[in-house]
């Protein structure tokens, strides 16, 4: 359990949805910020009435797309030679980009809808979808529905479960590890699926 969690619910309180949309836009850019952690802490306040839970789903889901396009015009337009010149003191290293970009490169939308559930896509995401040359309207649309899924699980999961907001460290804790498990098991279910889809349309041409 990390022990720093404990002190981001009065921050969540102090700030309120800026504060959230603030940090859950700068880490789709690439910092490392816990925007996962305040959807998780805001979504319990939720739950015990001191937010509104559609307000802190809505403002986390436009924080996401809005710093991921970010990242992806930047990506787009400055290359990523400056990138990883200037991005080195955040993380973003020249072999990290690279990864991120084959990825994007090989699996393309599939890769951007559900990057946000890995540390390492989630904040690498839109520059390396930039950088890599893809089209904008391809991304933003996986974009949308990645930010959807991740919003909707961290705020729904955290909102029902969270009634007491003194459990939520330990809440955090288990959301992760279910997370851990059910993400790669949906990625694979989705994959068997559009392969089994496209070996019928192979078929019947």
């Amino acid at each position: 359990m990390p022990s720093w969690l404990s002190h981001v619910e009065p921050l969540v309180r102090e700030f309120g949805l800026p504060g959230l949309f603030v940090d859950v836009m700068l880490e789709a850019l690439g910092l490392p910020l816990p925007g996962e952690t305040l959807i998780i802490v805001a979504s319990g306040l939720a739950a015990v009435g001191q937010m509104n839970i559609f307000a802190v789903a809505a403002t986390a889901f436009a924080a996401a797309v809005v710093g991921d396009n970010i990242g992806y015009l930047i990506g787009r337009k400055l290359g990523r030679p400056l990138i990883v010149r200037h991005g080195s003191r955040f993380g973003i290293t020249h072999e990290r980009l690279a990864a991120a970009e084959d990825l994007i490169q090989k699996r393309g939308p599939i890769v951007v809808a559900f990057a946000r559930f890995f540390v390492l896509l989630r904040q690498l995401n839109g520059i390396a979808a930039g950088t890599a040359g893809m089209h904008w309207l391809r991304f933003l649309a996986a974009n949308m529905v990645g930010a959807a899924l991740w919003v909707g699980l961290w705020s729904s999961l955290a909102y029902h479960f969270g009634k007491d907001a003194s459990i939520l460290p330990r809440l955090w804790h288990q959301l992760s590890t279910i997370a851990m498990f059910a993400v790669p098991a949906i990625i694979i279910a989705l994959a068997v699926a559009a392969l089994f889809v496209w070996r019928r349309k192979g078929g019947s041409a």
